[in-house]
């Protein structure tokens, strides 16, 4: 699948389409069954770490078994920012100073995280469940939050046309 030389080659994308777009990609290895999250770490123009929602490693997974839900929560899934920051941990890569491109905005234990381990900016997607006191967290810590849009829509569409012939 040659895009560059297609009728319908789209524009490069901006820095932020592409990381955005990338989070959006890794929302389809989530196991989630309520919903898709992805993230990736990038420092320096660069991804360093990525990661969806799901469950621990090894362990059964809700699309295929159902959630484990307490308090309206599914208790099985890690986040996938937290999926993040751990594959980060594990393999020693230091996060200070980071910028996290999620596809949903980070809920408030997720954002704690992000906080303690130095991430300076978030930037989502989209705007679900937005926690008061994690956007106030995030603004006493002086962390950056910029909703951006991905390019992954357009991408799916060359990607379809391209398939098809068109």
């Amino acid at each position: 699948m040659n895009f560059a030389s297609s009728n319908t080659q789209t524009p490069r994308m901006s820095w932020d389409e592409f990381f955005a777009t990338q989070s959006r990609v890794m929302s389809f290895r989530s196991t989630c069954a309520r919903l898709a999250v992805g993230c990736v770490i990038v420092r320096d123009k660069r991804i360093v770490a990525s990661g969806y929602n799901g469950s621990l490693a090894g362990d059964v997974h809700c699309i295929d078994v159902g959630c484990k839900m307490e308090d309206g929560h599914c208790i099985r899934a890690i986040h996938a920012e937290q999926n993040a920051l751990l594959q980060c941990a594990k393999l020693g890569i230091a996060v200070d100073g980071s910028q996290l491109y999620v596809t949903h905005r980070p809920c408030l234990n997720c954002t704690k995280s992000l906080i303690q381990a130095g991430i300076r900016e978030v930037c989502f997607e989209f705007d679900y469940r937005p926690n008061t006191y994690a956007i106030e967290l995030l603004e006493k810590a002086g962390v950056q939050t910029r909703q951006v849009q991905s390019r992954f829509d357009i991408l799916l569409q060359a990607v379809n046309s391209s398939a098809s012939g068109a």
